[in-house]
């Protein structure tokens, strides 16, 4: 029998009971579009967070207090560690390091507070940052200016609010630009407003104030000391300037060579690359336990081709006093279980589609339709076809002639 034969017999089987077969698909449309969906959502996750990485640029160091061996991977400073890093390090390491592979050093330093203008208060991210974070971390003022190093040096009180922050804080779309708002109990003038970057791996990244460090660090954390420092290296040299960074900093702080340094260095291709391994773990877990509904899509269609095989005991027995070899019966029977499964598995490819089309118009969820995933689906759903119909295709081809022919 040939393969068209096959198949216009299995969809024929299909038709005469529709209700029955779109009810035994549904375990296997779950499976398969949950799978989808699933890797969907990791895919486009994993895709807008180095996305945002890259947006400060593959060239960025950052400099953390503390030796790597008391650190998280991420490089932030242990519990007790030292703190050693000082504000004029990124000074020296521009004027030490500029002709070779540094583009710009700045501090940084980062804190909560509750942004507040006339009634509206908000709750923000504030970072401390050099007059050169528009160039190291990726940014673009949309509206008004940068603060000088004058006001860097002084301390002064002026500050730049990303898209978010302005939102909430000026719900009549006032220019914020000139307004001086409270950041905890310290007044700050608006000077600028920055242009949005959208979702990143840590959240709104337009929900921000950045100001002067040396202000976020004394008059609204009371501290005297930085948390790290960001580095631009010059294209192609990340490397390179990570080297120099180390041995100027151990320098700087009197380390022999057989001691740990008290700080670390992470670049921006270390952080693509962890993050990367990350998402790509967290996406194939996803994937497997959506891949249970396969699963259990699979029992149903073997317990329906069971049945099926039960109620067409005579037509099989007819079959057979016909002439049928016990291999086109057993074909018969698989190629309606793998139909089934298959037309469950395209359900499943359109409603992970029209799920994933929803949730990028109508949510800040990142999701794209994967074509790998698209395959594996479709290759989970035939194999479970093939699994799920060959014991009853099976049971349906040893059938005895005599016996099928009798069957009431």
């Amino acid at each position: 029998m040939s393969l068209a034969e096959l198949l216009r017999l299995a969809f024929a089987a299909l038709r005469r009971n529709l209700s029955r077969a779109l009810l035994t698909m549904l375990g296997i449309i779950i499976g398969v579009g949950s799978v989808i969906v699933m890797i969907g959502i990791g895919t486009g996750s994993k895709e807008a967070t180095l996305r945002v990485i890259r947006n400060m640029g593959s060239n960025t160091l950052i400099i953390f207090n503390g030796g790597s061996s008391s650190n998280s991977r991420m490089g932030p400073m242990a519990a007790g560690g030292v703190e050693v890093l000082r504000e004029e390090d990124a000074a020296l390491i521009e004027q030490e390091l500029t002709a070779s592979s540094v583009v710009a050093a700045m501090p940084q330093v980062r804190t909560q507070a509750a942004a507040i203008f006339q009634n509206a208060n908000y709750l923000t991210s504030v970072q401390g940052a050099g007059t050169s974070f528009p160039l190291i971390q990726g940014w673009t003022v949309r509206d008004g200016r940068v603060f000088t190093p004058a006001e860097v040096k002084a301390q002064a009180k002026v500050c730049l609010v990303g898209t978010t922050v302005a939102r909430n804080l000026f719900p009549g779309g006032d220019d914020p630009v000139g307004q001086t708002i409270r950041l905890g109990k310290v007044p700050f003038e608006v000077i600028g407003v920055l242009a949005s970057k959208g979702a990143g791996m840590m959240g709104d990244q337009d929900d921000v104030v950045v100001a002067p460090y040396s202000t976020v660090m004394r008059k609204l954390m009371g501290r005297d000391r930085i948390s790290n420092l960001l580095v631009s290296a010059r294209e192609g040299r990340a490397q390179l300037a990570e080297a120099e960074i180390t041995a100027l900093l151990r320098q700087r702080l009197h380390l022999q060579g057989g001691e740990e340094s008290t700080f670390t260095i992470r670049k921006q291709d270390d952080l693509v690359k962890m993050m990367s391994q990350q998402a790509d773990v967290l996406t194939f877990f996803l994937a497997m336990a959506s891949a249970i509904s396969l699963v259990v899509g699979g029992i149903g269609i073997s317990n329906i081709m069971l049945v099926t095989v039960t109620e067409r005991t005579r037509e099989i027995g007819v079959r057979r006093a016909l002439g049928a070899y016990r291999r086109t019966i057993l074909l018969q029977f698989l190629a309606e279980a793998v139909v089934l499964s298959l037309a469950g598995g395209a359900a499943g490819v359109a409603a992970a589609a029209a799920t994933l089309g929803l949730l990028s118009a109508f949510s800040s969820t990142t999701a794209v339709m994967a074509p790998w995933a698209v395959a594996l689906g479709m290759g989970f759903s035939g194999a479970v076809g093939v699994a799920a119909g060959f014991l009853p295709a099976l049971k349906a081809s040893r059938l005895d002639v005599i016996d099928a022919l009798r069957y009431e």
